[in-house]
């Protein structure tokens, strides 16, 4: 009995280690995204990834998976209670479980991946560089990219979206791969070198020329991603088209409680006329995502016309989130026009659960019970995301489609700059207002246009070309920020192409390594 006591704590230790470590190797990848933006922690999380599932049991490297998705949406995403609890009034409890679960399945595509990734693993006899170099980057971003369109997708920490922020002395050199080959592109830059850093490692404990041979390979395979980015990121893709523009994000910081009551109404109108009188100077001012809390066609006549007078004697071009109603049956998150060319853009890419309900027929209590308005939007059938603001077609996005890089680029090469309008007052003050800045920086990025971003409570920006943040407003600061941008004409080569050069090649990848891998081991369980 004494004899066995030692055993089973062993047998605990080492369960539990590898998953605690998988757990907070997640939690660690957090910290590469914004506010942070210290993106080799990307790098090594993936590492330990794949180092803690390399010789797992099929099932352990799935749980092993489940863990590291776990640590990373939980430390991650976890301001989703804040809208739930705060402003949907649930009860905490209820926000918190919600949240949990929404956690929980989203964790499953790394449980997937690791399971994946166990399976296409080569035996002990066969090619081991194979495992980190072909099967951890090719799995990782065929995975990040389903998550992207899968139940309407959730592209939120693709590792790739870290890579723009710039460290002291270091910047940020694989940035340059984005206008190449996107976000997908960046997180296989990313996955691979994770893989060539664990090689690095294991090969210590090599002796020999093979081993000095190993080494030189591999450190110069990773100089060659990141020395090759950094140059990339010298290349101008896109030229200036016309002259500068002067643009105001108006911030009205309008409390997310208030906004929609029945008395908050004239006082967000009166806020958000205050702020473009002041701003009447410059060529375009952009109001945030619903700024105007009520449909557009009961404002029409008091607000949307005399400001489209103003905007037309004043020679300014303005662009307000309103929601637009069509008919009894259909309401829209819109995006209008108004100057001398007045347009409209219907939002085509919707919340699951916040602005559209899945299952209406099956799910509909549900939409009274978050008590969340304008919950019941349809979606806009634009072909391309473009809206016409004075001379110049502009790419527009409202919120959360600013995430999906696919949707963004349709507007290229028409577009001269692009407009997202955000609230992402519905997440506090938490990492999501950075997050989110951090990815509409990437879209400027990867299509080499300026973008101009207003939200109701922060970050507003604007962004240049290559994704610089030229100035921002702070969050919770209610104020106007005026920036110059040049608008743009050309296409990267992501703008052409998208993500089909990166996925194909993750696709020839795993291909390989299926190849390389003897098949009959390979799907045997172990």
């Amino acid at each position: 009995m004494s004899a066995s006591r030692p055993l089973m704590w062993r047998s605990a230790v080492m369960w539990l280690l590898p998953s605690a470590l998988a757990l907070a190797a997640g939690a660690v990848v957090v910290l590469a995204f914004a506010p942070f933006g210290w993106y080799p922690f990307a790098v090594l999380g993936l590492a330990l990834f794949y180092h803690l599932i390399r010789s797992a049991a099929p099932r352990a490297a799935a749980f092993r998976g489940w863990l590291f998705g776990l640590g990373l949406f939980a430390a991650g995403v976890f301001w989703i209670r804040i809208s739930l609890n705060e402003f949907g009034n649930l009860p905490a409890p209820i926000a918190n479980g919600l949240m949990l679960v929404f956690v929980a399945a989203m964790a499953l595509y790394y449980a997937l991946a690791a399971w994946l990734i166990r399976r296409l693993q080569p035996p002990a006899d066969g090619p081991q560089w194979v495992g980190p170099l072909l099967v951890l980057p090719s799995v990782w971003v065929l995975l990040e990219w389903l998550r992207g369109w899968l139940f309407t997708g959730f592209p939120w920490l693709l590792v790739g979206n870290a890579q723009i922020n710039a460290l002291p002395l270091i910047g940020a050199p694989l940035a340059g791969l984005a206008p190449v080959l996107g976000v997908h592109g960046l997180s296989l830059a990313v996955a691979l070198s994770a893989g060539l850093v664990w090689c690095l490692v294991r090969d210590r404990r090599r002796a020999g020329w093979s081993r000095s041979a190993a080494l030189a390979v591999l450190t110069f395979t990773l100089a060659v991603i990141w020395l090759g980015s950094a140059l990339l990121a010298r290349v101008e893709w896109t030229q200036p088209r016309g002259e500068p523009l002067s643009v105001s994000v108006l911030q009205g910081n309008v409390e997310q409680a208030l906004k929609w009551e029945p008395d908050g109404l004239l006082p967000t109108l009166e806020v958000y006329l205050e702020l473009t009188r002041r701003h009447l100077h410059s060529d375009v001012i952009v109001w945030p995502e619903t700024a105007i809390p009520d449909f557009l066609h009961q404002v029409q006549g008091v607000l949307i016309e005399p400001l489209a007078e103003t905007a037309r004697a004043e020679g300014a071009e303005v662009v307000i989130g309103v929601p637009v109603m069509e008919d009894r049956e259909h309401y829209y998150n819109g995006l209008i026009s108004l100057g001398s060319a007045a347009d409209h853009y219907y939002k085509r890419h919707l919340v699951p659960f916040g602005e559209f309900l899945p299952f209406k027929a099956q799910l509909s209590p549900l939409i009274d019970w978050f008590q969340v308005p304008m919950s019941d939007f349809s979606r806009g059938q634009a072909e391309r995301p473009l809206l016409q603001v004075g001379s110049h077609a502009v790419g527009v996005s409202i919120c959360y489609e600013d995430v999906f890089p696919q949707e963004v680029r349709q507007a290229l090469p028409d577009a001269a700059y692009l407009i997202n309008v955000s609230n992402d007052a519905w997440f506090g003050d938490s990492l999501a207002p950075h997050q989110h800045l951090e990815f509409a920086r990437l879209r400027a990025l990867e299509n080499g246009r300026p973008l101009v971003r207003a939200t109701n409570s922060g970050i507003s920006a604007i962004i240049d070309h290559r994704g610089r943040v030229i100035d921002a407003l702070p969050l919770f600061v209610r104020a106007g920020l005026v920036a110059e941008i040049q608008p743009r004409s050309g296409s990267t080569p992501f703008s052409r192409f998208g993500s089909l050069p990166t996925l194909l090649a993750a696709a020839l990848m795993l291909l390989a390594a299926v190849v390389l891998s003897r098949r009959r081991q390979l799907w045997v369980g172990r």
